[in-house]
C-alpha cells in the first residue's frame, strides 16, 4: 500500500505520517505482519498481510 494512496489518519504532534498510518494499520491487525519499505532514509511504502486463522482438525476432534 503505498502512502500516496492513503488517507493518512491525523498524526499526533511531533509525530510523522508514517508512523500514524503504521499505527493505523496495526490497530485491527489481529494476525499478520505490517512491513515497511524505505528509501533513502525515508518510509516511503507500507504493506499490510493479514492471516486468517481456522481452528486445526485435530483439536476439534480431540474432543470427540
Amino acid at each position: 500500500m503505498a502512502l500516496e494512496n492513503t488517507a493518512a489518519p491525523d498524526p499526533a504532534p511531533g509525530e510523522p505520517e508514517w508512523l500514524a498510518l503504521v499505527r493505523a494499520q496495526v490497530r485491527d491487525l489481529r494476525y499478520g505482519v505490517v512491513q515497511l519499505v524505505v528509501h533513502d532514509g525515508r518510509v516511503t511504502q507500507i504493506e499490510r498481510t493479514e492471516k486468517v486463522r481456522l481452528a486445526s482438525d485435530r483439536a476439534s476432534h480431540a474432543h470427540h
